[in-house]
């Protein structure tokens, strides 16, 4: 394996330049650096990137924990991180954790043992301490998605308006028996979507109609089971409201099922849009998140606070985007 030495040698300058040329730390001549960098490709130099990260005490790496990527929010979110952190220099590394404590526990280790200068996670809420005690540590953490803990900063969407706008919308539609598919209640933007559904019910002086099921909450059975449940419990059902959109993808397959004309007798709406849900045979209308826009803004806020002295370090932000309503066919 190359050297520097090795470099130096082919390009014929002392090892300070080659280093001062690779790594842009002071002026070199074009011409020398130019014979630098050729004689490293010629010699398939790589630089030592721990031993750098090691000196520069910096890895220029975000890591992220997120629940899930397949038909999910999750991955628009991971694209904007993407793309934003290599606009600011900063690789990403993902893990996925299916929600599970354990595997999160296990994630968040190896991300504070080895190369992340930060840590963007939407968090199931069983690790907050050992969140916290990373923190602690010097290691910025940022929570998107869920805001599980309001000691530390957050990149969310104001989910009690994605509730309380949907069933404002669909009593417009002339809807009056309104089902909702939630999910944990112990998940910050589950337990926020059923408040705002529950104010404007109660604002409207509609009942509360609620569905849950055995299946994992974030998947195509449970808003298949959940749509069941609530066309068999509540007479006169006029809408479905599903927290994500895979929970709507299955409410839909029960309708079209049972030819429930849609959106005549039964409208659906997901409060989690995806792109997906305009893809579909009936394209599903849904509150749409920022979700590129909200990945941008952490990798900015993380960056941020990884970069700052220690002595100027920013404050706690929690910055709620807002949701836009896209109509489509199911309402």
């Amino acid at each position: 394996m190359a050297t520097l030495k090795d470099v130096a040698r082919l390009a014929c300058v002392d090892v300070s330049t080659v280093s001062r040329a690779l790594n842009n730390t002071s002026y070199v001549h074009p011409d020398t650096k130019a014979r630098v960098y050729a004689a490293a490709k010629e010699l398939g130099y790589h630089p030592n990137v721990v031993a750098q990260a090691l000196r520069q005490g910096r890895r220029h790496t975000i890591g992220v924990v997120v629940p899930r990527l397949h038909l999910a929010i999750f991955s628009e979110i991971l694209q904007g991180i993407e793309e934003e952190g290599r606009r600011q220099g900063y690789a990403t590394l993902v893990c996925v954790t299916e929600d599970d404590a354990a595997t999160e526990k296990e994630c968040l280790g190896r991300l504070r043992g080895g190369f992340a200068d930060g840590i963007i996670i939407a968090a199931t809420g069983h690790n907050g301490r050992l969140l916290r005690d990373i923190r602690a540590s010097g290691i910025p953490v940022l929570q998107i998605v869920r805001k599980q803990d309001p000691r530390i900063s957050s990149v969310t969407v104001d989910y009690v308006s994605c509730g309380y706008d949907a069933v404002q919308y669909l009593y417009g539609k002339g809807c009056r028996h309104i089902g909702l598919i939630s999910g944990s209640l112990h998940l910050a933007p589950y337990k926020e979507r059923q408040d705002g559904y529950c104010r404007a019910v109660r604002e409207l002086g509609l009942e509360e109609n609620f569905s849950a099921c055995s299946q994992p909450v974030n998947s195509f059975e449970y808003g298949y089971e959940c749509a069941e449940q609530l066309l068999e419990e509540v007479p006169g059902l006029d809408a479905i409201i599903a927290a994500v959109d895979i929970q709507g993808l299955g409410a839909i397959r029960v309708l079209k099922e049972r030819s429930v004309e849609m959106p005549g007798r039964v409208r659906v709406i997901s409060l989690t849009g995806h792109s997906v849900g305009g893809m579909l045979e009936t394209s599903m209308t849904s509150m749409e998140m920022p979700a590129y826009e909200m990945g941008s803004k952490a990798v900015r806020m993380i960056v941020e606070e990884i970069e700052a002295p220690e002595d100027r370090k920013p404050g706690l932000q929690h910055l709620a985007l807002a949701a836009t309503l896209v109509k489509r066919e199911s309402t």
